[in-house]
């Protein structure tokens, strides 16, 4: 099974790549049982339903890849050295994580070695960021500019990552490197115009992807909008809400409108 899906516009394509890289939930045959099984029934630490919650993307000319297996298999959104994201303290979970972001012990007993880490980068994570770069590559040719859109969601409190609770939208631009600053304002002025609450750059930057892929000198840039999952699931956190979804919505799609008239 590739590591990704991608999902193609219905039509005539626009230069946006929405990328996914924590929707994932599945384990590879593989390895699947060296896991705790009770953990891996439902994992935690996925971003779920954020696909779903975007699937107005193709009918809007914009192409989606997402991720098939669970951000506890390898995370695509990590350093492939491991190296830390964020340094104020806060709990980071690695590459080939070993614990949940609560601490939990993801595996029954002996953790992946170097050379199983190696393996998942090699089968896992290197064809999704081969695939991320492709597609990138493809639009800025037909368009002459690109944009990745780096979909997240997590849980509204995570007392490990963040004493308090998260924003309701959070837009990160890797302090202003990762994007124009005309993409970004027009993106946090349509996130604005709505009733959630909005950061920007605080308490996340933009992830490993935004980071790596964002080149505004060169026509690439790239924004990652983290968002807290009690918007567009249950006040639980572990069913989708059809209702919240379509009010979160209602912000989305005027926002890639926007963004899609500053591009072409």
């Amino acid at each position: 099974m590739e590591p990704f899906k991608i999902i193609e516009p219905a039509g005539s394509n626009v230069p946006i790549l929405i990328s996914v890289p924590h929707c994932g939930f599945e384990f590879p045959d593989e390895i699947k049982n060296e896991y705790n099984q009770q953990l891996i029934k439902a994992p935690d630490d996925t971003d779920w339903f954020v696909d779903r919650l975007y699937g107005f993307a193709s009918e809007m000319g914009i192409t989606m890849i997402k991720s098939v297996y669970s951000r506890w298999v390898i995370d695509l959104n990590r350093d492939p050295e491991s190296k830390p994201l964020y340094t104020d303290g806060r709990i980071i979970t690695e590459l080939v994580p070993k614990t949940t972001f609560t601490g939990e012990p993801l595996y029954q007993s002996e953790v992946p070695g170097e050379d199983e880490i190696e393996r998942r980068v090699e089968k896992y994570y290197k064809p999704y960021h081969k695939e991320i770069e492709n597609q990138l590559t493809s639009l800025k040719s037909q368009f002459g500019k690109v944009l990745l859109w780096e979909a997240h969601s997590i849980r509204q409190l995570v007392p490990t990552i963040h004493a308090h609770k998260f924003p309701d939208l959070i837009l990160g631009d890797a302090d202003g490197t990762s994007a124009s600053s005309n993409l970004t304002s027009t993106t946090l002025t349509n996130l604005r115009n709505s009733t959630y609450q909005l950061s920007h750059n605080a308490p996340f930057k933009g992830g490993f992807i935004t980071r790596q892929f964002g080149d505004p000198d060169n026509d690439i840039h790239a924004l990652q909008l983290e968002m807290t999952k009690v918007n567009y699931m249950d006040d639980a956190e572990l069913e989708y809400d059809n209702a919240k979804a379509g009010e979160m919505q209602k912000v989305l799609i005027p926002t890639f409108e926007a963004l899609i008239r500053v591009l072409i």
